[in-house]
């Protein structure tokens, strides 16, 4: 037990340091926990040659595996459904052209010009098409753009960019047998009948000190993540659609959201995001520098060859487009979890895995500077003061005029 705790206490502390760093340095905690897991295994694994961080632990695994499953379920509780039902074409085209292109193009690219293998290619097209829904939402959240319909039709995009990609790495890396079949039927019906279940026990047993309602989620993900692992698939892609789901019920409800976000990012997602980083074969990366640089252009490009035309086809703004472009060209969460299960299922091998994971780290900041930089839409954040400001006067007579 000792030995357990003391365990424990390096990876909370090293929690504690990357939190610290992300509010320094005003970086996404889930980006600065990977440069910690990196840095950690640089330092205690590589030049001190100790084996303290053991990120192969079952105990370790457990609950980097369910802070995988809790964050995936939390971002699917974020998609506003009525914006989505007003804006649905928009959101669905650009979801759907945002995952493609760079889907095809970053796997061609690994395949043609890096010679990695067929799977390890397709892989590599599924890191690099996703869209960090945390990152976009942060920015959002930063400076008020979740509030206007331009930003929550980002954030719906993100959510179908995500989906297709939870949806392929479950598709394409999974035997394709009755098992499969099982799954994915047991997954829809849970997910057309437990919106329903979910709002009758949470009416009679819910709203007590015993948190009944993040037992009864976690039950349900712990079964179908279960079955996705029986099944031979992952289990982040029936959290996803339970919270895809679920976001009438659980998202709308903003008490139990704050404290299933305490659970999950106050202790399980440290756990899974220091481990990716701690995988990460800093020596492979200096071997490779010219890999990491093709890729992160790789992407880029062919979100922005996507992305753009889809915006300005809608009717955007030149400069709202690029906008849009960039931030759907971040990545984090889901690239870094789609690297992980091709690590653990030896899809990828660690150089190619390193190389992927600090792409998706890239891509996360590269992006997101350049656009809030350059092309932030601010006639958007007059309208998100004025209304916060309701007494300005004359406020949204003036922000019509500037659209």
């Amino acid at each position: 037990m000792n030995e357990i705790l003391s365990l424990a206490a390096l990876w909370i502390g090293l929690a504690v340091i990357s939190s610290i760093i992300a509010t320094w340095f005003r970086l996404a905690t889930a980006l600065s926990e990977i440069l910690v897991g990196i840095g950690a295994s640089l330092i205690i694994g590589t030049w001190l040659g100790l084996k303290l961080l053991d990120p192969n632990q079952s105990w370790i695994q457990f609950l980097a595996g369910t802070g995988a499953i809790m964050l995936t379920f939390l971002a699917g509780t974020e998609l506003d459904h009525t914006v989505f039902k007003q804006k649905w074409k928009e959101a669905t085209a650009v979801g759907v052209i945002s995952f493609l292109v760079p889907f095809f193009g970053c796997a061609a690219l690994a395949y043609y010009w890096f010679h990695w293998s067929a799977p390890a290619s397709w892989l590599t097209g599924i890191a690099l098409s996703t869209t960090s829904v945390a990152v976009v939402y942060a920015v959002m959240l930063e400076f008020g753009l979740n509030k206007t319909e331009y930003g929550k039709v980002i954030l719906a995009a993100c959510f179908i960019t995500d989906l297709g990609t939870v949806l392929a790495l479950g598709l394409m890396f999974s035997p394709f047998t009755i098992k499969t079949i099982t799954f994915f039927v047991s997954t829809i019906i849970v997910c057309v009948f437990l919106p329903w279940l979910t709002r009758f026990m949470f009416k009679y047993f819910g709203n007590r000190p015993s948190e009944f309602e993040a037992k009864f989620l976690l039950l349900f993900l712990f079964i179908l993540g279960a079955m996705a692992a029986w099944a031979g698939s992952e289990a982040v892609l029936p959290a996803y659609l339970i919270g895809i789901a679920l976001a009438g019920v659980v998202g709308k409800d903003h008490p139990l959201v704050k404290r299933l976000r305490t659970l999950t990012l106050g202790l399980l997602t440290p756990f899974y995001f220091i481990r990716a980083g701690s995988l990460v074969s800093v020596p492979s990366l200096i071997a490779a520098p010219f890999a990491i640089v093709i890729l992160l252009l790789g992407k880029m490009l062919t979100k922005i060859i996507g992305v753009y035309p889809v915006t300005r086809l809608f009717g955007s703004a030149n400069g709202e487009g690029i906008y849009t472009t960039l931030l759907m060209s971040t990545g984090l969460t889901f690239g870094s979890i789609s690297a992980l299960y091709g690590l653990s299922h030896n899809i990828i091998d660690t150089s190619q895995y390193s190389c992927l994971i600090v792409v998706v780290i890239g891509s996360a900041i590269v992006p997101t500077v350049i656009a809030n930089m350059f092309f932030l839409p601010r006639h958007l954040l007059h309208k998100t003061k004025a209304m916060q400001d309701p007494m300005t006067e004359g406020s949204l007579v003036t922000d019509k005029n500037t659209d």
